[in-house]
C-alpha cells in the first residue's frame, strides 16, 4: 500500500508518533551535551560567542554601521543577533537534511520505522536551540537597549511558523535526494555558506543595490529575518496578508516536500 500523501497525513504524522517523537527529540538534544564539562550551558555560551566575534569583525574591524537609524555598536550587535538566530535554525536543518535517512539504516532495512518524523525530529532540535537564542537575544536587548523592547516580541513564534513549513519540505525533499545522490551533502554545505552571506544578517537588506533585490527576493530567509527583527527591536507586526502569503508558502513548501519524500521512499531499502 502506498504512504499517503496528504497535507492531513503529513500533519498527523508528529502526534499519531508524538511519544516516540519527544522521545528521540530529548535524546537528540541530551546526547549534544552529554560528556561535556559544561554541559547544556553550551546552547547559550555559543550564540554568544558567535555573537562577539562577528561584531568585532563587522562593526569593530570594518566599520560596518546598520543604517542611520541603529548607528551605534550595540544596535549593530542586536540586528546581527537576530538575523543569526533565524539563519542556525535553519541552517541546522537544511545541513542535516541530506543524511536522516542515511544515518540510520536500521530505521529502513531492519525495523518498521516512521521515517517521516526524522525531519521533526531535527526541526525540533533546532527550534530548541533557537528558543535559547532568543531567550539569549531578549536578556540582551533588555540590558543594552531597553527601550526597544516591545509586547510585539511574544509574537516570533508565530512569524516563525512559515519557516518551520519551508525547513521541513527542504529536509523532507533533502532526505529522500541524499539515499540516491550521495555528493549532496557536500553541495549542502557550500550552500548554507553561500546563503549566509546573500541574507540580511550582516547587513540590511536596504544595503543591497537596487539591481540584486530581486535575487534577494528569493531567499527564503528574507521574510523571516525582517519579520523578526521587526517583532523583536522595532516593535512593528508584518501586515496581515503578506503573513497569510508567507503561510501559504510554507504550507505548500512542507506539503511538497512531504509528497516528494513518500513517494520516494519505496526505493529506500533497495539503495541502502
Amino acid at each position: 500500500m502506498s504512504a499517503p500523501l496528504t497535507p492531513m497525513a503529513m500533519v498527523r504524522a508528529p502526534w499519531r508518533h508524538r511519544t516516540l517523537l519527544f522521545q528521540l527529540v530529548r535524546r537528540e538534544i541530551l546526547g549534544r551535551y552529554r560528556g561535556s564539562f559544561l554541559g547544556i550551558a553550551w546552547a547559550v555560551l555559543h550564540p554568544l560567542v558567535l555573537l562577539a566575534v562577528y561584531t568585532f569583525i563587522f562593526r569593530v574591524v570594518f566599520q560596518a554601521r546598520w543604517g542611520a537609524e541603529h548607528a551605534t555598536t550595540e544596535d549593530f550587535a542586536l540586528m546581527l543577533f537576530a538575523g543569526l538566530v533565524v539563519f542556525q535554525l535553519f541552517a541546522e536543518c537544511f545541513q542535516r537534511a541530506p543524511h536522516l535517512v542515511l544515518q540510520n539504516p536500521n530505521y529502513v532495512t531492519k525495523v518498521v520505522f516512521p521515517l517521516e518524523i526524522l525531519p521533526w525530529v531535527s526541526l525540533a532540535s533546532a527550534v530548541f536551540q533557537a528558543a535559547i537564542g532568543f531567550g539569549v537575544l531578549t536578556a540582551a536587548t533588555a540590558i543594552l537597549r531597553p527601550q526597544a523592547l516591545h509586547w510585539t516580541a511574544l509574537a516570533v513564534p508565530v512569524l516563525l511558523v512559515p519557516l518551520c513549513g519551508v525547513i521541513l519540505g527542504l529536509s523532507w525533499f533533502l532526505a529522500a535526494l541524499g539515499v540516491y545522490v550521495r555528493d549532496l551533502g557536500p553541495l549542502v554545505q557550500l550552500g548554507t555558506t553561500v546563503l549566509m552571506f546573500l541574507s540580511p544578517i550582516f547587513y540590511p537588506a536596504s544595503a543591497l543595490p537596487e539591481r540584486f533585490r530581486g535575487l534577494l527576493a528569493l531567499n527564503p530567509l528574507l521574510p523571516s529575518i525582517e519579520m523578526v527583527r521587526d517583532a523583536l527591536l522595532r516593535g512593528a507586526l508584518p501586515d496581515p496578508a503578506v503573513m497569510l502569503a508567507w503561510c501559504a508558502a510554507g504550507l505548500l513548501a512542507a506539503w511538497a516536500g512531504f509528497a516528494w519524500f513518500q513517494k520516494t521512499r519505496t526505493g529506500f531499502a533497495d539503495v541502502l
